[in-house]
């Protein structure tokens, strides 16, 4: 456990975050399936990402990952190798629903198994979907969650359904491994999705390596079969989730915060946490090599977070240091995140002496002077991040297992101790 000093922190400051999680790992995908070498530079190397990447090589993929900012991946044109042994994928949601996608396209049968919490996380959705276009594969406890067992085939394609109400990781699957298909595919969203945002990431990566999506909007998606991603070098940019905690840090603080490398043009949905921190009272700076928030008198919010759920927990936080009572809605779908993070959020903030309630749909909270607490994180990296803000302003905040941050952010508290003076 670590305790959060709350005291000596600088009045201006400036802070690099890692490569995006997210990015990261369809950048892995995207080179493993490409015709050759591919240079990822800036890649997130967290216990997320490199479960995807020992998976990939598993399915018998070449990756150098020696380099410290600098991953080389070559691809096998989408020809991927039997793996008689488990792939273990931890509770890393994106690994487990992309992967089993990509599973679908190799030879032979994979199990993709995980953690304990894992196996209560759904992928029914995914898995109805993959029916559809022959693939054999089962939910091996027969309740829509991992582990899930995957036999690879040559796919034809064609037209598919998904529901992506749940999750548009859903949807990115099947994206991904469209080009790979006979036919391609003919993508049909008959709800959802929710974090539209990442489907924006999933189209852009596509594009990146060369290959065309079509689209009408987040309703129907078309990929023409039988492409390939092209080899090349690429780069991940700064996560906009990790530059929130530090956005957040300057609203509650009353500082002044610069996330270098983070920029309004970025696909990255949590990007926009920033102007929803300046409609509660801060101010932010644009500028072409960063975004810069400037904390002031906080006001409460009703805000949609649909496309933005990793940043709900952070958010919560917030909305505890402001005036009034702030609204948070559409987050049903984060009860089956690492943790049930609307259940762990308000349990969190009610220690803390803050009136915090969820309903099926809502995260509510109203704002006052939290007080120190011993924050249980549930294993939940998201909610160790989120509550390490806090204790910046309330004094002996002690955060449990602190180390659960390395699922994404394995240098948070490095960087985190850069917001106080020498």
């Amino acid at each position: 456990m670590i305790e959060i000093k709350s005291h000596n922190i600088k009045s201006h400051c400036e802070v690099t975050v890692p490569g995006s999680k997210s990015y990261t790992h369809r950048m892995l995908i995207a080179a493993a399936l490409s015709d050759g070498e591919c240079r990822i530079r800036n890649p997130l190397l967290s216990e997320d990402t490199l479960l995807t990447l020992q998976a990939l090589r598993q399915m018998g993929i070449r990756i150098d990952d020696t380099a410290k900012d600098q991953i080389i991946v070559v691809g096998s044109s989408g020809r991927l190798k039997p793996c008689a042994v488990r792939i273990f994928l931890g509770n890393s949601g994106t690994s487990m629903r992309l992967l089993t996608a990509v599973a679908a396209l190799g030879q032979g049968t994979f199990t993709l198994t995980g953690t304990d919490r894992m196996a209560e996380r759904p992928i029914q959705d995914l898995i109805v979907a993959l029916e559809q276009l022959g693939i054999r594969i089962r939910s091996k406890n027969r309740n829509g969650c991992p582990p899930v067992e995957v036999t690879g085939k040559t796919m034809n394609g064609g037209p598919v359904n998904i529901n992506c109400r749940t999750s548009s990781q859903y949807l990115s699957a099947l994206l991904l491994i469209a080009p790979y298909t006979n036919r391609g595919l003919d993508i049909l969203v008959t709800e959802g999705p929710v974090s539209k945002p990442y489907v924006d990431m999933t189209v852009n990566v596509m594009d990146q390596f060369g290959v065309i999506v079509t689209r009408e909007g987040y309703d129907r998606f078309r990929v023409a079969g039988r492409q390939v991603y092209r080899a090349g070098a690429h780069a991940v940019e700064p996560d906009a989730s990790q530059a929130g905690y530090f956005w957040a840090a300057a609203a509650v603080c009353g500082t002044e915060i610069k996330v270098k490398g983070v920029t309004a043009g970025s696909c990255q949905g949590d990007v926009n946490f920033a102007k929803l921190l300046a409609t509660m009272g801060c101010a932010i700076a644009t500028e072409p090599d960063g975004i810069t928030v400037c904390g002031r008198h906080l006001q409460a919010a009703d805000v949609d977070m649909g496309d933005m759920p990793d940043m709900v927990p952070t958010l919560a936080v917030v909305a505890a240091f402001a005036e009034g009572t702030t609204i948070i809605r559409n987050v049903s779908h984060l009860k089956a995140k690492e943790s049930d993070r609307l259940a762990s959020v308000v349990n969190e903030l009610v220690k803390m002496g803050i009136d915090a309630r969820c309903s099926a749909d809502e995260l509510i909270v109203t704002g006052g002077k939290p007080h120190g607490a011993e924050i249980e994180t549930y294993g939940d990296h998201r909610i160790a991040m989120s509550f390490a803000v806090a204790g910046l302003v309330a004094p002996l905040t002690i955060i449990r297992d602190e180390n659960c941050v390395a699922k994404s952010f394995p240098d948070f508290w490095k960087v985190f101790s850069g917001l106080y003076g020498a």
